[in-house]
């Protein structure tokens, strides 16, 4: 896992939210662990996940919405442009305080009769 990148610090209910739905499937918390052991290269993440890259990518984007993942680009001494993918260093503690500070910060829509 790579610590030189910025951690995680939510500090919007937006962001818990991105968070929470990124966590939420069971393939991204696959591919958070395996992040967690070391970046990936992209075909072989989806290799070990047997998906197609397409379907990967869809994957990929909401854990990077959440901040949790950081894709950067290298070139092969073959001069192959690829992909790697890494997770960025974070620490979430979920108490109820949290998620009472977080439901005062969401508005409720009224309907107004």
């Amino acid at each position: 896992m790579n610590n030189s990148n910025h951690s995680l610090n939510p500090s919007s209910y937006e962001d818990y939210t991105k968070l929470f739905d990124a966590l939420s499937h069971p393939t991204r918390i696959k591919i958070v662990g395996i992040l967690a052991e070391g970046r990936r290269y992209v075909s072989e993440l989806a290799k070990i996940v047997n998906m197609s890259r397409p379907l990967l990518y869809m994957h990929i984007k909401k854990l990077e919405d959440a901040a949790l993942v950081v894709g950067s680009y290298e070139i092969s001494d073959l001069g192959k442009t690829m992909k790697f993918y890494e997770l960025k260093s974070f620490s979430v503690h979920l108490t109820p305080e949290l998620l009472v500070k977080l439901s005062h910060m969401i508005p409720i829509a009224t309907t107004d009769k």
